[in-house]
């Protein structure tokens, strides 16, 4: 039975479904992403029972690269994902998570907490997203633009 969470600090992630979007690879409403691991990382969590993938080479000159599937659940332990600016942080939820999908990411730091399960004569670990913070890469005029008001924010405020 594993208890310790995974703590990755600068994580590569690939294969982003914040949204839960239906895919060639995911039914709809299924949220999840994929963090790409060392081999060492990786043989010692399969060991532990994670569920560890791998992708194949490209090419004949790269080597396999292995993988975890985490999810993304709200239902019973909802995560706490920061979107971070040099500016900011701010708390994203069910509803604007989904901006994750397609963000231009500079830094990800998370924690992965592990479900075990035994389910109709198979068991494991499941990873699920605990934490995350997701620093985006600023684009060039935002400390130009920065005092200029929100308009959304205005009517909000109004």
């Amino acid at each position: 039975m594993v208890n310790t969470n995974i703590r990755i600090e600068n994580a590569k992630i690939r294969f982003r479904n914040f949204s839960g979007k239906e895919g060639r690879f995911n039914p709809a409403g299924r949220r999840n992403f994929c963090v790409f691991l060392d081999d060492d990382t990786a043989n010692d969590l399969a060991d532990e029972g994670w569920n560890i993938k791998w992708l194949r080479p490209r090419t004949e000159d790269d080597e396999p690269q292995a993988y975890i599937q985490v999810a993304v659940s709200y239902a019973n332990v909802p995560p706490k994902v920061w979107l971070v600016n040099s500016k900011q942080k701010t708390l994203l939820d069910e509803n604007t998570i989904s901006t994750l999908d397609w963000a231009e990411l500079e830094e990800v730091d998370l924690v992965i907490r592990p479900y075990n399960y035994d389910v109709n004569g198979k068991s494991g670990v499941k990873a699920y997203l605990k934490t995350m913070y997701a620093k985006i890469v600023e684009d060039e005029f935002a400390d130009k633009y920065e005092d200029v008001p929100d308009s959304a924010m205005s009517a909000m405020m109004g």
